[in-house]
């Protein structure tokens, strides 16, 4: 099997003195006891506290030492110190931009084959279980989500600008990624603002994860500076701030979570598990928004597995946590309650998730779409470098929009940061 992992976002590095001081172990009971107290790591923000508190109203004599260790990078940063001679947790998340270097040393954790049997990943999407998989077959993590992409736009700023205002309408104007940029100078044109918020994380993001291959081949040869695929997406995203339509503001900037709820653009990136924090972001914006699919193929961003490693002490109290929490039945329950994206096939099946509306979104229909995206999506293979790939192409787009270096030559920029970055 081809081992094949998704992209995600780029995390910020954190404080790696802070992150080991949280890296204590198991409590020191018996690993083959279900109830002992287990430590789990997990990201902030994701809303963790939710699925340990359901997990303990379903399992009242289960104990859980919840651990928020930091970012996505941060958190692979601890396990990487812990692995290296320190005291392991008993469960730990590790998101699939950092699975591969994980991955690569499958005796560090427990395969979960020999707890929940061979055929333990046939009730997951295939890509994503691929990427948890080693090349000696080991199963090192259970998906816990996905993150379906769509498209979040301003129904009402839409409406002003003379455009549709209906999802499936407006997924058949935008359908290519040309119609894209054609639409956003319609409405630029008709508003005198901008369309979207960036092009490096809303447009290169979304068309990067739309190629059959990325930044590697299958057989793990890098690629990136060769492959037409990425120099057209990153070429989409160049085009797109040509055109005039972008905000310039880059994700997560201080600028952000304002333009979201001022209208300083109309038109943001919006994998599932961001959804939530849009809300968050403009609450006053409340049935303004509507979600569409994106241009092309569909896609992913996002999602994560939960490992157990192999030095930890209650081993099987966290496997019965990944039972209880990682089957169809807890993916589509904890979908429900956070908006985490389920990477179970009969979740993403059930109706509960096919369904899915939200007021805020103006009963947009956000199961079936997500759904749709992810059921749609290419999986590719990605490599021990390809969050540093990435992460360069992604910088040389903010320096563009910032006016530091020309559109023209922001792609050779990109290479060779990425060169200088990985060492090649």
């Amino acid at each position: 099997m081809k081992r094949r992992t998704l992209a995600l976002p780029i995390a910020a590095l954190g404080a790696l003195a802070l992150l080991i001081s949280g890296c204590s172990g198991g409590s020191g009971s018996e690993s083959g006891d279900p109830n002992a107290e287990f430590e789990f790591w997990s990201f902030t923000g994701i809303g963790q506290k939710d699925s340990v508190d359901r997990y303990l109203e379903k399992n009242p004599d289960a104990k859980v030492k919840l651990s928020e260790v930091g970012s996505t990078t941060e958190t692979a940063t601890a396990l990487t110190a812990a692995l290296a001679g320190g005291r392991v947790p008993d469960l730990v998340m590790i998101q699939n931009d950092d699975l591969p270097k994980f991955v690569e040393n499958p005796g560090n954790f427990v395969d979960l084959r020999t707890l929940g049997g061979d055929d333990i990943g046939d009730g997951y999407l295939d890509w994503a279980i691929d990427g948890a998989t080693a090349e000696d077959g080991s199963l090192i993590g259970i998906p816990t989500d996905v993150g379906g992409l769509a498209f979040a736009y301003r129904a009402d700023l839409f409406e002003k600008a003379g455009l549709p205002t209906d999802p499936a309408e407006v997924a058949q104007m935008w359908s290519t990624w040309d119609d894209f940029i054609a639409m956003g100078q319609q409405y630029t044109e008709a508003t005198g603002e901008p369309f979207i918020d960036n092009v490096e994380t809303s447009v290169f993001f979304s068309t990067v994860n739309q190629v059959s291959q990325k930044y590697y081949t299958p057989e793990g040869e890098l690629i990136y500076d060769t492959n037409p695929e990425v120099e057209e997406a990153f070429d989409v995203a160049v085009r797109a701030y040509e055109a005039g339509i972008s905000a310039d503001i880059p994700a997560w900037s201080s600028g952000w979570a304002p333009g979201k709820a001022n209208g300083a653009f109309a038109v943001t990136t919006a994998p599932s598990w961001i959804l939530s924090g849009l809300k968050n972001d403009a609450p006053d914006t409340e049935g303004k928004w509507r979600i569409a699919s994106i241009p092309g193929v569909g896609g992913n961003w996002g999602g994560s597995v939960i490992a157990i490693p192999a030095r930890a002490e209650n081993k099987e109290a966290a496997w019965q946590y990944i039972e209880t929490m990682l089957s169809p039945e807890g993916q589509t329950e904890h979908f429900a309650t956070t908006g985490t994206f389920p990477a179970a096939e009969d979740a993403l099946e059930s109706d509960e998730v096919k369904s899915y509306t939200d007021p805020f979104y103006g009963d947009s229909p956000i199961g079936q779409i997500m759904s749709e995206s992810v059921l749609n999506f290419q999986s590719f293979y990605n490599g021990p470098d390809t969050s540093a790939i990435g992460a360069a192409l992604l910088n040389a787009l903010v320096d563009m929009q910032a006016g530091n270096i020309a559109p023209e030559d922001a792609w050779q920029q990109g290479l060779d940061s990425a060169k200088a970055a990985i060492g090649g």
